[in-house]
């Protein structure tokens, strides 16, 4: 007997009208054994993919003067190592980590020359942050998910450039202004200035 005809002898709850639904479709709302070990091994590879990512990137202490300099312009701030971890540190107590974490890998992603890491990298990055199934999905209007879904097909350098424009422009206008009231940012000021002082 073939895995799509049913058993004389199944009784089916009355009002199903798709006998042994999960069997036969790929929807991820069903709640079927297949799912369910589907489910276990993609949470299991993410996880691993994101132990991976280093908590901050290594920099040396920031100057009173950087420290001063990202409150004059955000470009300042993501262009400099110590300042991204300070902000990417605030972004987690807004829990809107995901979006440093995405322009990093999107930034990695554009040093890149190999091929095959390319089309890894870029299937990493749509799997962790793209994916509507990720918890780790970040915010982006249908146009740019259009445009992503399109170039998925022949992953390059530039597969996320619309995206991570995007997702940098929604951190310049909504997140950076609260971090400059933060207090991390304030605490970091302080820290620094107490710093130059005693030297």
């Amino acid at each position: 007997m073939s895995r799509h005809e049913t058993s004389p002898t199944t009784v089916q709850p009355a009002g199903n009208h798709r006998p042994n639904a999960c069997c036969f479709c790929w929807c991820c709302c069903c709640s079927c054994s297949w799912n369910e070990d589907r489910e276990r091994a993609w949470r299991a590879s993410r996880d691993t993919k994101l132990e991976t990512i280093p908590n901050c990137e290594a920099c040396l202490k920031p100057t009173p003067d950087e420290v001063q300099g990202w409150a004059q312009s955000f470009d300042k701030l993501m262009k400099n190592p110590a300042g991204r971890n300070v902000f990417r540190e605030f972004l987690r107590t807004e829990y809107s980590e995901e979006n440093m974490l995405f322009w990093l890998a999107c930034e990695e992603l554009k040093n890149e020359c190999n091929k095959h890491t390319i089309d890894e990298k870029a299937r990493m990055i749509y799997e962790d942050y793209i994916s509507i199934l990720s918890p780790k999905e970040v915010s982006l209007d249908s146009r740019v998910r259009e445009v992503i879904n399109k170039k998925m097909q022949e992953p390059s350098t530039h597969t996320f450039d619309d995206a991570q424009l995007q997702i940098y422009t929604l951190m310049h206008r909504d997140s950076y202004p609260r971090f400059l009231n933060s207090a991390i940012y304030k605490a970091l000021q302080q820290s620094v200035s107490r710093s130059s002082s005693e030297s």
